[in-house]
């Protein structure tokens, strides 16, 4: 995987929070139904972006993404829901991005 990644996972992200938190929405705060329309279309660009990553298997891909989410998802709480993250937060994203980046990067046989 090279760094041009990145940016997918980047995109790939927002697609998929957004996507879910447009159902957090309507079962959880009461949104009307119509939220799912634009979370439904958000998961296909989610899963979309996700095939777009240059590697080999998609398992590793899908691993890489993972602290790309988990990062985003701490973004997202502090900038749409309002909620910063603690100091336990930071420590988890933190390792979960080291993770995501041994992988992306870490060095392969052929």
């Amino acid at each position: 995987m090279h760094l041009t990644a990145l940016p997918y996972y980047i995109a790939a992200a927002i697609a998929e929070i957004g996507g879910c938190f447009a159902f957090w929405a309507w079962l959880r705060l009461g949104k009307p139904v119509l939220w799912v329309i634009p979370g439904v279309l958000a998961l296909i660009a989610f899963a979309w972006l996700l095939t777009r990553v240059d590697a080999q298997f998609a398992g590793r891909a899908y691993a890489a993404y993972g602290g790309i989410y988990i990062l985003a998802s701490m973004g997202w709480m502090w900038l749409v829901e309002g909620a910063k993250p603690d100091r336990w937060d930071g420590f988890g994203v933190m390792l979960c991005v080291i993770g995501a980046l041994v992988i992306l990067f870490g060095p392969r046989a052929g």
